[in-house]
């Protein structure tokens, strides 16, 4: 079987788009997906979105990092939101659906803001600090991030069986000024650096923004720039989260399935 992809990127998070409506991968979509995926025998991409019909939604995102598993993911979703409005399933705002639930966004040229959903906490972790946004995130801050090692000690913090046993993804945050920080991130799923990972900088943003006071963080990651914005409710819980960055469409193309298999 032969399908037509097409490949989209934010802030370097690579992915590999289908529209499911047209193409099915089939009842067992995770070896397609790993190869899909795979930079040296597939298309090459940190991880693999559908677009679904949903009722009562715009549309359906269904992520999956490159190595199969399922997690909500930031750049990916601003991407989808790219994607849907090419195909002309939305226009410049949608509510689609996604694993953690429903996301509100609106898309201007290439620019895309994201709705994430609330974090009722952020939780210590020894010196350390820890986020769900979605997605699992472990957060330390550094004062050189240029020369860290970012994938060994990124991928000990990620195996971490005693605190971590279904693992976690790992950020890097590096202080620039009171709103403004720089972000490396080890991605579980992908096992190693990417050069951005939207729900990294969430948490992050989340993070720092609590510790100076401001609702408005800008960060800068190997891939590019991106913002995000929060309100804090009285009851500590971090709402209206927005995520905002650019989601761009790279190239298109078609695959035989039966040849990367």
């Amino acid at each position: 079987m032969t399908i037509t992809f097409y490949k989209y990127q934010g802030t370097g998070n690579d992915f590999i788009m289908v529209d499911g409506r047209e193409h099915s991968l089939g009842k067992d979509p995770i070896p397609t997906i790993k190869n899909l995926c795979h930079r040296k025998f597939g298309i090459g991409a940190d991880g693999l979105i559908l677009l679904k019909e949903k009722t009562g939604f715009d549309f359906e995102m269904v992520y999956y990092n490159a190595d199969g598993s399922q997690s909500m993911c930031g750049n990916g979703a601003r991407c989808a939101v790219a994607f849907a409005n090419y195909l002309g399933i939305i226009g410049n705002s949608t509510d689609f659906l996604a694993i953690d639930g429903s996301h509100q966004a609106e898309i201007k040229g290439d620019w895309v803001a994201l709705e994430m959903g609330t974090v009722k906490k952020i939780h210590s972790a020894g010196e350390d600090y820890f986020v769900d946004t979605g997605s699992p995130h472990h957060v330390r801050v550094v004062d050189e991030l240029a020369t860290y090692d970012v994938v060994g000690t990124g991928r000990s913090i990620r195996n971490d069986k005693v605190n971590y046993p279904k693992g976690t993804n790992v950020n890097f945050l590096k202080p620039l000024n009171k709103n403004h920080i720089e972000v490396r991130t080890f991605e579980r799923g992908v096992e190693d650096e990417t050069l951005s990972c939207g729900t990294g900088v969430t948490a992050c943003a989340l993070v720092y923004g609590s510790q100076q006071g401001q609702n408005e963080i800008k960060i800068s990651t190997p891939g590019g720039n991106l913002e995000v914005s929060f309100v804090v409710h009285p009851s500590g819980s971090f709402e209206n989260i927005i995520l905002a960055g650019p989601a761009k469409q790279v190239f298109s193309g078609k695959i035989s399935l039966a040849e990367i298999a």
